[in-house]
């Protein structure tokens, strides 16, 4: 377990990302990837209101698994609000804020979660609305501490300075899309994290598969329906499979696990987000947690790719 930056949780240094559950895994699938993920030590799901198919499906099947597992109280919980594509639901007024966290609640069978986040910025509410909203959920004990995700630099800065000037409760986790072929978190929001002591939980750890490995060119199609996503790094990510290939056979382990790896080399990397939707699939990742990366090995993997 690594300490999640400024607050109080410890967490398995790879959180299971719940983005497939109820969508490319079934309920079925979806209770054996999270019985698999927590027999091998994990305790940190991270799931939104907003995924996929359904408005709040993905709480729903991880609140029934909870609750027939009796194991909340081991489980560190991270949800959303402000995302999906049903414009009632992506804002973030107050009055949303409050009702979509009571709705999770409800949907996940808790009284708490340990992490709520700002899914997607909304530039038409304004923003000390939206913290004092997310405040109050912290002062009635629903929400232990609030994240950060998918906002602009400017917006960040502007929303972390106006938390502290009003003493507001103050994000302390950042969720940015990076891994090792989409790296403009580098150069954008990675001062911010720097400045403000923010731990990182970087999504799409996996680029939609592509850094598995079973996307290649030439290769058969692969049924996924992030196939096409993953497909679109063919032009630009062959140094980075062929570094991963080439670590993960040294290393015997897999491409996947590298990729994760490298990312736990940066700084204030706590734990990337990576999701399975079979056992099989979350082999391939879980031995991220323990391969430790030489100086070597880090550098070839950076060498492959570049910042934006």
């Amino acid at each position: 377990m690594v300490s999640l930056g400024r607050t109080n949780l410890d967490v398995f240094p790879l959180c299971l990302g719940g983005n497939v559950f109820g969508w490319t895994a079934d309920e079925q699938q979806s209770r054996a990837v999270l019985d698999a993920y927590t027999e091998a030590g994990g305790n940190f799901v991270d799931t939104a209101n907003s995924y996929l198919v359904e408005h709040g499906r993905s709480e729903t099947l991880i609140g029934r698994w909870l609750k027939e597992r009796g194991n909340r109280d081991q489980i560190v919980l991270a949800t959303k609000v402000g995302g999906g594509r049903d414009p009632r639901y992506r804002n973030l007024r107050a009055d949303n804020i409050r009702s979509e966290a009571h709705a999770s609640l409800d949907r996940l069978q808790t009284d708490y979660v340990d992490l709520y986040y700002v899914h997607h910025d909304d530039q038409e509410t304004p923003l000390e609305e939206s913290l004092r909203a997310f405040d109050a959920l912290v002062t009635d004990g629903v929400v232990r501490h609030v994240a950060a995700s998918n906002y602009s630099p400017e917006r960040l800065t502007e929303a972390l300075r106006l938390q502290r000037e009003l003493g507001l409760a103050e994000f302390t986790v950042l969720q940015p899309h990076y891994n090792l072929v989409e790296r403009d978190y580098e150069r954008t929001l990675a001062p911010i994290a720097d400045e403000w002591d923010l731990a990182v939980l970087p999504y799409y750890a996996l680029a939609s598969g592509f850094l598995t490995g079973k996307y290649r060119p030439g290769s058969a199609e692969v049924d996924s329906p992030r196939a096409q996503r993953a497909g679109e790094y063919l032009a630009k990510g062959g140094a980075a499979l062929e570094a991963l290939d080439q670590v993960a056979a040294a290393r015997r382990t897999t491409p996947a696990a590298v990729a994760i790896a490298w990312l736990l080399t940066r700084p204030h990397v706590v734990a990337p987000i990576a999701s399975a939707r079979s056992t099989g699939q979350l082999a391939e990742i879980l031995p991220a947690v323990k391969l430790e990366l030489t100086p070597a090995e880090t550098g070839l993997l950076s060498s492959a790719t570049e910042p934006a």
